[in-house]
């Protein structure tokens, strides 16, 4: 497996070395993941979008009607 270094601000340095027995490594790793899913995800997302013939206005549009569905719904409004 490949290893990577980190620079981290010293205060946070200090409080890792507070907390030995945490794997560290493994919560990077971990965040790491996760951020990696996150951007998988967007890409798919741009992917599925790319030929959307809606504009961001209309986008826009369809957020405010279901806000206001929901509003109402749950007596918000």
């Amino acid at each position: 497996m490949p290893n990577i270094t980190l620079s981290i601000p010293e205060d946070i340095h200090k409080e890792i070395k507070k907390h030995k027995e945490i794997r560290w490594s493994e919560i990077a790793r971990s965040a790491l993941e996760r951020k990696v899913k996150q951007l998988n995800d967007l890409e798919w997302m741009d992917k599925a979008l790319a030929n959307s013939k809606l504009t961001e206005k209309d986008a826009e549009e369809i957020g405010n009607k279901i806000k206001r569905g929901i509003a109402k719904r749950f007596g918000l409004k």
